[in-house]
């Protein structure tokens, strides 16, 4: 069972408690730095299960099914350099800005999260410097030294969605999440439309904006990086064919993209 809010410790992690930061291929020599915020669904032994069913803690509330295999699978194939965070968005949602609702939600969809109801302050600011806040500074160091050396630095920010929400049908197989960059996601854009047998959404099934998301509007606007969120359905990539078919149909169409850029100059 959850810990009682009123027990939550201001540590989280613990020696037995595994490493936020999981990180795939750092020697890449790809332009594309891949992230994974929803990579995960761990949960720290002092939280419990915070009051919520193993089935719900292995739905799409708890993480972005699918989008490990396929990332881990994306870096490999396009020598990226993938940075990933481990634990559930129940924890704390590592693409959202800390402090908003969504951050560590009380409900998600219709589940309630008994674990998440009426935290301590010192309870929020642990899940905030233990796991959004060593996984953010590591995007940004790597970003730092790729900056230092002169390398071209391409953001993608992989994710996957639920076929259904709230009982609307979703019909798009992938879509293009984006704000401000209007060169890299009207690439991405072209080149999937160009694979002929997908529904390909623009800034849906979300867009990307300063008050609903974290990581493209901070690593990837902020510092003048091209980039784009990618969003992948869920019954797509469920199982390991799916992830490798999708993995290789991404680095296919981004290594097209990545030629496209280079003979313009932009990488």
């Amino acid at each position: 069972m959850a810990l009682d809010a009123t027990d939550a410790p201001h540590q989280l992690l613990h020696s037995d408690d595994i490493p936020p930061v999981h990180e795939a291929n750092a020697e890449g020599r790809s332009p594309f730095l891949l992230t994974a915020d929803h990579y995960g669904r761990l949960l720290p032994r002092a939280l419990g299960d915070l009051g919520v069913s193993e089935s719900e803690l292995t739905r799409h509330i708890a993480w972005d099914i699918g989008i490990a295999g396929v990332a881990e699978r994306l870096a490999k194939m396009l020598d990226a350099h993938l940075v990933a965070q481990r634990y559930s968005r129940l924890v704390i949602d590592c693409n959202r800005p800390p402090g908003v609702a969504s951050s560590i939600p009380v409900i998600s969809e219709a589940t309630t999260i008994p674990g998440n109801e009426g935290i301590s302050e010192q309870a929020r600011d642990a899940r905030r410097h233990e796991i959004f806040d060593p996984y953010h500074a590591r995007i940004n160091t790597v970003i730092d030294a790729r900056v230092h050396a002169k390398r071209p630095t391409v953001l993608v920010a992989l994710h996957s969605f639920t076929p259904v929400y709230a009982g609307v049908a979703r019909p798009w197989h992938i879509g293009t999440l984006y704000h401000r960059d209007t060169v890299l996601p009207r690439l991405l854009l072209q080149h999937l439309r160009a694979e002929g047998d997908l529904v390909v959404g623009d800034n849906e099934p979300y867009a990307v904006s300063d008050l609903t998301d974290y990581t493209i509007p901070v690593h990837g606007e902020a510092r003048g990086l091209f980039n784009t969120g990618i969003e992948i359905r869920q019954d797509l990539i469920t199982d390991q064919s799916g992830q490798q078919q999708w993995a290789e149909r991404l680095a296919r169409i981004f290594g097209e993209i990545a030629a496209v850029m280079r003979a313009e100059g932009l990488v």
